[in-house]
């Protein structure tokens, strides 16, 4: 009996002890889910929710006469949070009641699934409580903003379960043009200005908290973005007509020479601004492509140098023009070496006019070793106060600095004096050879070269960029004098006398060859760099151009008075006759009309906005249920004409920008494949033509 007792009074205590760890139990429960509740749950949404970047849209880059050369299009992707609160509401009433109609929208709009198969889709969604059902990708901005409106998508997020990813894409509209100088957009690899003006285009990035859910996504949260900030869409100083005149040109004679690679650049005298610059280099199939930026990176000048030589005998009076010059037949030598002229000429005594003329090595060294043997530093000092050993400070990343020997260093040979005076042991940029002759163009004043005009904010400019004088005046205006007389003698007279013989303007300038070493194998493969450097018209200079090319080994053709030389003329032919020979006002060339001014085609809305914002006197000949529209000026101010674009048939895109172009045909379900650079002036399909979504057209786009 004492043991029975013994045995249930045990067991009455763990019962007990049993009873009292549970109310512990309940009790810490209690406390946690009630007092330290609202801790612990926001500890939990730590560990499932994050802050990240919501991307800008990146700025605009335009050239100077206002076409885009670099722009962002707007692409979307949707999802559906099946399990949002608001959609789940009353066992998903708002859900059921707005199916029907939400699926005849999505299928009236993207038109690749029917009626029924959305329905389909979707009620299969809500059943599994898909947390980030992919509903459509890459939808362009306009689709977006119709969607919007649908049934069910418009009461909100919460309400609908809608979710909203932005991304742009990046268009050159004018494809290789000016490719290398604007550069790519890519998050680990920018070129060009898009480097160098990153900070302004990138904009500022948002932030939005979001969600970790099931399936390794992570979905928006509610009220909780900062919305991005659009970045600043700059302005170029480059000039569509005379960017494609220039890549036209240099790429002509690339290919008929093979050449290796070249650049051509085109200044506006009175400036600096650079109005092309084209850089072109051989691929392994045999085309050309702007892989790299040749103009801001240094090498051997050649006789495009002799001009510097030049400029420091005339400025110490060491020589006037008539001073006379041994060449002793093209070939003179000295401390062991010899240097040859590369052209056989056979002349003895001339004038260093006529030396410099005939692009004589053998004369310029002679002249530069007769009077600097004895002080280098002398000239030295000369290509210092030329800005030829510092960089030129142009506003694009990337440019190499020169390399100009001194008197004493280790580089500096018995020989390094009178090479240095035709432009060899020394290296630089064919930039600072422009800016240099540039600044005999511009009565000795040398301008600083620039890309940038200004910097706009939703059409409104916020800073604007001036011309910037490197320096007041680089020699004596006698010396000046005396400079342009040898480079127009050059074109006269002189190795590039074939050239412009017939042409109707004047030209001052100077041919280059130089023979360049190919690594290991030193100057046995005969490659030679052809240049040529000058201004026009040379009584009133309104440009200056420099075009620089690496030939194939043992080209048949390679002085630069027959490969580079064309080049020019070709460039300044075209430059004089669309702007130079028209104008009456003496110093800096007019712009070029841009067709836009008269004829344009765009979305109604924006046009008409625009005027109203420049108060532009306007007659609107459209009605209210035109989406697109064109407008045409005449005496009175513009037209807006209504453009029909029918979802079933092909409109007209002719006159349209390439931005504008893609989006009505993406909203129409078309694939766009485009060629050439410019605005549309031919398509594929012809308008009024019936399509079908996924039909591709080809988009024909040229200069207007």
């Amino acid at each position: 009996m004492d043991i029975k007792k013994d045995i249930l009074w045990r067991v009455y205590l763990c019962f007990i002890g049993i009873v009292i760890l549970c109310c512990v139990v309940l009790g810490k429960a209690f406390y946690i889910q009630q007092v330290q509740g609202t801790y612990w749950r926001s500890m939990s949404d730590s560990l499932h929710q994050r802050i990240e970047e919501v991307e800008a849209e990146r700025g605009t880059i335009y050239s100077e006469d206002g076409e885009m050369l670099s722009t962002s299009i707007p692409q979307f992707d949707v999802y559906i949070d099946f399990a949002a609160e608001g959609l789940r509401d009353k066992s998903g009433k708002r859900f059921r009641e707005n199916l029907d109609s939400l699926s005849y929208c999505l299928s009236n709009l993207f038109k690749d699934k029917s009626e029924y198969a959305y329905k389909q889709i979707l009620s299969k969604g809500f059943k599994e409580k898909n947390r980030y059902f992919s509903l459509k990708k890459n939808i362009s901005y306009r689709d977006y903003q119709e969607l919007k409106t649908f049934p069910l998508v418009r009461l909100g997020r919460n309400k609908s379960g809608f979710i909203t990813d932005n991304k742009s894409i990046r268009l050159n509209p004018y494809k290789m043009l000016a490719f290398r100088t604007i550069g790519l957009a890519r998050d680990s690899f920018k070129v060009g200005l898009e480097m160098s003006y990153d900070s302004l285009l990138k904009g500022r990035t948002g932030k939005r908290l979001v969600r970790s859910i099931a399936g390794g996504v992570s979905v928006p949260v509610d009220d909780y973005q900062i919305e991005p900030e659009s970045g600043k869409d700059i302005v170029t100083t480059l000039d569509v007509f005379i960017q494609e005149v220039t890549e036209s040109a240099l790429m002509k004679m690339m290919v008929k020479n093979e050449a290796e690679h070249g650049c051509a650049m085109v200044m506006e005298t009175k400036t600096g601004k650079i109005k092309a610059i084209a850089n072109l280099g051989i691929r392994s199939d045999g085309t050309y492509f702007e892989d790299y930026n040749y103009a801001i990176n240094p090498s051997e000048p050649g006789s495009t140098f002799k001009l510097a030589t030049m400029i420091a005998l005339l400025e110490d009076k060491k020589v006037n023009l008539n001073s006379t010059v041994n060449l002793q037949g093209g070939v003179w030598k000295i401390n062991g070496e010899t240097v040859y002229d590369s052209e056989q000429h056979g002349r003895n005594d001339v004038s260093v006019k006529q030396a410099f003329e005939l692009s004589s090595n053998v004369g310029m060294a002679k002249l530069a070793w007769m009077n600097y043997g004895a002080t280098p530093s002398k000239f030295i000092n000369h290509l210092h106060n030329l800005q030829m050993d510092t960089l030129t400070g142009i506003d694009i990343t990337g440019e190499r600095k020169p390399i100009i020997y001194k008197p004493g260093s280790k580089y500096w040979s018995s020989t390094t004096l009178p090479w240095m005076a035709f432009g060899y042991n020394l290296s630089i940029t064919p930039l600072q050879t422009l800016m240099l002759y540039n600044a005999v163009a511009n009565n000795g004043i040398m301008m600083k070269p620039y890309l940038l005009s200004e910097v706009q904010n939703e059409g409104e400019t916020i800073k604007g960029f001036k011309p910037v004088v490197k320096k007041e005046k680089i020699c004596s205006d006698e010396t000046l004098q005396q400079l342009r007389a040898c480079l127009e003698g050059v074109c006269t007279a002189g190795t590039a006398r074939e050239l412009f013989k017939n042409t109707p303007y004047k030209v001052a300038g100077k041919t280059g060859t130089a023979l360049v070493a190919n690594g290991n194998r030193g100057y046995s493969d005969k490659i030679y760099q052809s240049s040529f450097a000058g201004y026009f018209p040379a009584d009133n200079p309104q440009y200056t151009i420099v075009v620089v090319i690496k030939n194939k080994p043992h080209a048949a053709v390679f002085y630069g008075g027959s490969v580079a030389g064309p080049v020019f003329k070709e460039i300044s032919d075209r430059l004089y006759t669309t702007y130079v020979r028209e104008s009456n006002i003496k110093g800096i060339a007019p712009t070029k009309s841009d067709s836009i001014a008269y004829s344009y085609t765009g979305y109604r809305s924006d046009l008409i906005q625009v005027s109203k914002a420049l108060k532009l006197k306007y007659r609107d000949a459209s009605s209210i249920e035109y989406e697109w529209a064109s407008i045409n000026s005449n005496t009175a101010g513009f037209s807006v004409t209504g453009k029909q674009v029918d979802v079933n048939r092909m409109p007209a895109l002719r006159g349209l920008g390439l931005k504008d172009a893609v989006l009505i045909c993406e909203n129409l379900g078309l694939k766009v494949e485009i060629k050439g650079k410019g605005k549309v002036t031919n398509q594929s399909i012809v308008s009024g033509q019936s399509i079908a979504k996924g039909q591709i057209v080809t988009l024909e786009l040229g200069l207007n």
